[in-house]
């Protein structure tokens, strides 16, 4: 899907481009086979376990940290808001160069003078030579500034449905 969300993406700049993403997952079936449609997906994996790694001890911790016995169901509710929008926050920025990478490897119809990627390794070479380091940190704070409140609002509303009922028995 994120294959086939990003090609849409790109599509949509081609003047006169009406291809539905039906049409565009034959058409990559097509062109790739089945392997076609997963390109990125272990770098996708990589993005996506290395997020958990971060997210979850901080949110954790920050609970661990910012809970306290006496604290009513709002005050526990905005301390999860916020302790889980820094978790969200920090663990999307620090994981931002293994979505740049999966972006770039799921271009499947670059450019002219566009750079043609092989594997993870090859486009973490290129980019750093070719655009610098901090290439690999490309749209990290709007990255950033979706997934913050995405994560705030998924774990707080883990919070009201979950943890509410464990800790407040």
């Amino acid at each position: 899907m994120e294959l086939l969300k990003i090609q849409m993406q790109l599509a949509s700049q081609i003047p006169g481009n009406t291809m539905t993403a039906g049409a565009l997952a034959k058409k990559l079936f097509g062109e790739k086979g089945l392997a076609g449609l997963y390109k990125g997906t272990i770098v996708t994996a990589l993005r996506d376990v290395s997020f958990s790694c971060v997210y979850f001890p901080m949110v954790a911790k920050g609970v661990e940290h910012f809970h306290n016995e006496d604290d009513n169901r709002i005050q526990g509710f905005m301390k999860t808001l916020g302790v889980a929008c820094v978790a969200g926050a920090a663990g999307s920025g620090l994981v931002t160069p293994f979505d740049v990478v999966k972006t770039r490897l799921q271009t499947i119809t670059p450019g002219v003078n566009t750079v043609v990627y092989k594997n993870i390794p090859d486009t973490f070479s290129k980019i750093i030579k070719n655009e610098g380091f901090s290439a690999l940190y490309k749209g990290c704070i709007p990255r950033m500034s979706v997934i913050a409140p995405l994560m705030s609002i998924a774990q707080s509303v883990y919070f009201i449905g979950v943890a509410e009922s464990l800790f407040w028995c």
